[in-house]
């Protein structure tokens, strides 16, 4: 299990990218827990973790500098259609954006980028590639120490490839 301190970066999966503002003991329905506090970026929002479900909701570090090229590198790689009703293909793709896992919300941005380029989106799959995009971005604008601006614009150039 991952411990978390103050001041760490982490990926809240589906709520985004934030930082570990407090590790405090409250008491939430007449139980005293420790949680995580954590300020998420995009949103502005202050969540609380559970310290001890933490692992369960899937919270975790940014990925390092190394892993950056990685991510990037899944951008570029082609993609192959498997799915046509599109409601099943929002399924697959909302469940890899909840895994938290910054390749598979890689895959749904590259995926679903890509498919707009040929067919229109339908609106929920419009917001779940938004909601991708801006997930990658924030992680990899942290991870590689650049404003939102520039990871997007790195982000862009490569999917426009």
């Amino acid at each position: 299990m991952s411990e978390f301190n103050k001041g760490d970066h982490v990926v809240y999966p589906m709520h985004g990218v934030g930082e570990i503002a407090d590790i405090a003991t409250k008491t939430v329905l007449k139980k005293r827990k420790k949680y995580y506090i954590i300020d998420l970026f995009n949103t502005k929002m202050r969540v609380m973790v559970p310290v001890d479900k933490a692992e369960d909701v899937g919270l975790r570090h940014i990925i390092n500098k190394r892993e950056v090229s990685k991510v990037l590198k899944l951008l570029q790689e082609d993609y192959v259609e498997v799915e046509e009703d599109w409601k099943i293909r929002y399924q697959n793709n909302l469940t890899k954006v909840k895994s938290g896992s910054i390749k598979e919300v890689a895959e749904v941005c590259r995926n679903l980028y890509k498919r707009a380029r040929d067919k229109e989106l339908s609106i929920m799959e419009r917001k779940l590639y938004e909601s991708a995009y801006s997930l990658v971005i924030n992680e990899i604008g942290l991870a590689k120490e650049v404003g939102t601006e520039e990871a997007s614009n790195l982000v862009s150039d490569i999917l426009s490839k």
